[in-house]
């Protein structure tokens, strides 16, 4: 029987931190899903909790012939649709006016001028100050172009003087090492890494943040963070839904690209990190980074043991997928991190779609108790070891597992369950990671977004297992019927060192 856990109220966010600067939100793809599903309802929520100034404009860029009222009103669409909050009239009448649109072609120099007279006219009609946030959400094929077109037209500038210019990239970065290094020495040709925010919506979830807040601000935790104490990890990232309208998308960058290389990956290394010497956002990535270079390469000799990978029945029949296609929707994965603190300690990544149970989650499995105490020899076989769970979606919490003795005149040894909820404990959901992010990238603070040198680490280590499934003759990935946990083979992988999966 869970034991739930009361958490008192936290103290409100202090004043100084709660508000963006003067800034101008830029977006290009404005017209596209992203922006009318996530950003939209985004910035708006951020309006409603009062985290925007006065001096806060919005300009839409795309191909489409909009004008401001058609866009506005498609905006105004998505946050009725897709906002976490409802949309509230007051709020949308301070939201609204501050919406501007430019229609043009990436490639276009007239684009770029346009734009610039735009951003005139808001900073004069709202006083932003010069201030530009851009954000690119656009495929990858159109970055170079958007980029260099802000160069040709001097709508970026250094990072000196009294205004900023600041560039968010959605992911991929890149679908491979060579690609990643190649789109890194663009962007770092244009801007400097201080301007540049590589965003990935994972890292704005508020129980992947609470990550660090629960080993460093828990004494009681930290020192058992450890080869010492832990006996393994376990990272999963399950979907029930298939690949939807990704079907393109998922032919050309699998599961492996789409959610190991940056999603899990980036939870690896905050779970696996040393204490930073300060909160700073360079501290932080520094510490992740360090991470991602201890990760024992894989060979080609070990990839096939310590990596299996699926796909489910029907995928090939999904839109714009190949009816041969040998893109993978599941992967299993063991690896380790050789360093002083995890050397020895497996950590298993899984993700897939089509799985049993939508749940992404990070669980610490503790050594088992070393002998029996309590009378009975092959008591400490069935004394299951303490699990520390920490569930980033859905039903955001962490859970603390233990033995308890069940009441009675036997002495018989049962499990307990800990169990604190975000949503109980402090009476509300937690904002959406896309309100966190952009208002991080507003302030400048770069914790949460990605550094060049980690993104291009963490291609280094995958890329080998991509190789390795891309050579001929290529393994093929292996069938599992939706609603199940993937492959067989997924199992094995983990039941050859005597260990279970934990989600179930």
């Amino acid at each position: 029987m869970p034991v739930r856990i009361a958490v008192p109220p936290a103290p409100p966010e202090p004043a100084r931190s709660a508000t963006a600067p003067p800034v101008v939100f830029v977006v290009f793809g404005a017209t596209g899903d992203l922006t009318r599903r996530k950003l939209m309802p985004a910035l708006y929520n951020l309006a409603a909790g009062g985290h925007l100034p006065e001096e806060f404009a919005v300009l839409g860029c795309a191909r489409r012939g909009w004008d401001r009222a058609e866009f506005a009103s498609c905006m105004r669409e998505g946050v009725n649709e897709h906002s976490r909050s409802p949309l509230a009239e007051k709020a949308w009448d301070w939201f609204e006016p501050r919406l501007e649109f430019v229609t043009g072609d990436f490639k276009d120099a007239a684009t770029y001028a346009r734009l610039g007279a735009a951003l005139e006219k808001l900073d004069h009609a709202h006083g932003t100050a010069g201030n530009r946030l851009f954000y690119l959400a656009v495929p990858p094929d159109e970055v170079e172009s958007i980029l260099l077109g802000l160069r040709a037209a001097g709508l970026v500038a250094p990072p000196v003087g009294p205004a900023f210019t600041r560039v968010i990239l959605e992911k991929p970065f890149g679908l491979s090492l060579q690609t990643a290094q190649a789109l890194n020495a663009l962007v770092g040709s244009v801007l400097d890494e201080s301007q540049t925010f590589r965003i990935d919506h994972y890292l704005g979830k508020e129980t992947v943040q609470n990550i660090m807040v629960f080993r460093f601000a828990n004494s009681i935790f930290e020192p058992l963070w450890n080869r010492k104490y832990v006996d393994h990890v376990q990272i999963t990232a399950a979907e029930t839904v298939g690949v939807g309208t990704r079907g393109k998308f998922y032919e050309s960058a699998g599961v492996m690209r789409d959610i190991v290389q940056n999603h899990l990956l980036e939870v690896l290394a905050l779970c696996a990190m040393e204490p930073p010497n300060t909160g700073d956002a360079d501290d932080v990535r520094s510490e992740k980074l360090q991470v991602l270079k201890a990760l024992r390469r894989p060979w080609a000799d070990t990839v096939p043991n310590d990596v299996v990978i699926g796909q489910y029945a029907g995928y090939r029949a999904e839109p714009d997928v190949s009816p041969a296609s040998v893109s993978p929707t599941f992967t299993a994965i063991r690896a380790y991190i050789d360093n002083w603190r995890w050397q020895g300690v497996p950590f298993y990544l899984r993700a897939g779609k089509r799985l049993a149970k939508r749940a992404t989650e990070v669980s610490f499995h503790m050594q088992s108790i070393p002998l029996s105490l309590f009378g009975s020899g092959d008591l400490c076989e069935h004394v299951e070891p303490n699990v520390i769970t920490l569930r980033l979606q859905p039903e955001e919490g962490i859970q603390l597992s233990f033995s308890a003795k069940l009441p009675g005149h036997d002495f018989n040894v049962v499990p307990a369950v800990m169990d604190m909820t975000y949503a109980e404990a402090f009476g509300a959901e937690p904002p959406e990671a896309y309100e966190r992010l952009l208002l991080d990238a507003m302030r400048g603070d770069a914790t949460l977004f990605s550094r060049r040198d980690a993104v291009e680490a963490s291609w280094a280590w995958i890329q080998p297992i991509l190789d390795w499934f891309a050579a001929e003759p290529r393994p093929l990935p292996i069938p599992y019927e939706p609603g199940t946990w993937g492959p067989e083979e997924a199992e094995r992988l983990i039941r050859r060192d005597r260990r279970e999966w934990h989600t179930r």
